[in-house]
């Protein structure tokens, strides 16, 4: 049989159960038609690219399927008409990689990697390396200057 490999994303409201339940009902659902998910991995609640029916996120889930057409196809009909898929992408391949996928290996590497230091921070651009407070800035020192000028025409008057 032809292999398969679909990847599909869920609605962030649904909980990482309810994920596993639509991965599920694919499952039987290719199995009662004879064929078998060989693979499969979930990838989390990941950012979206863009907008997709107002979510910014989706849980990502990919599975390997060893599967005839017409079941994909079938497959491919449900998950349409299913309102907590939001996309979905079925591609034919040559074999199923038993390896994790892009996504899981690189996450686990992010976890592994540790910040260490970076050195001190260099003085910035304009900075002369003073600290500076609020008392600094051009218009604080600007509205004292013309409060003084004031205060002084008012005692000269009396």
């Amino acid at each position: 049989m032809p292999l398969y490999e679909c990847v599909l994303i869920a609605r962030s409201e649904i909980t990482q159960q309810q994920v596993d339940v639509i991965a599920d009902d694919i499952t039987a659902q290719l199995e009662g038609e004879g064929g078998a998910v060989k693979k499969r991995e979930y990838w989390g609640l990941r950012n979206l690219a863009y907008r997709i029916k107002k979510n910014r996120k989706g849980h990502y889930v990919l599975l390997g399927l060893d599967a005839e057409s017409k079941s994909i196809n079938e497959m491919e009909r449900l998950l349409g008409l299913n309102e907590d898929i939001l996309r979905f992408m079925t591609l034919r391949i040559d074999e199923i990689e038993e390896a994790p996928s892009a996504p899981l290996s690189r996450r686990g590497d992010d976890r592994d990697r540790e910040r260490g230091f970076r050195g001190p921070k260099p003085a910035g651009r304009f900075d002369s390396g003073r600290r500076r407070g609020p008392e600094d800035r051009e218009e604080f020192r600007a509205r004292d200057e013309f409060r003084t000028d004031r205060d002084d025409d008012l005692v000269e008057e009396d």
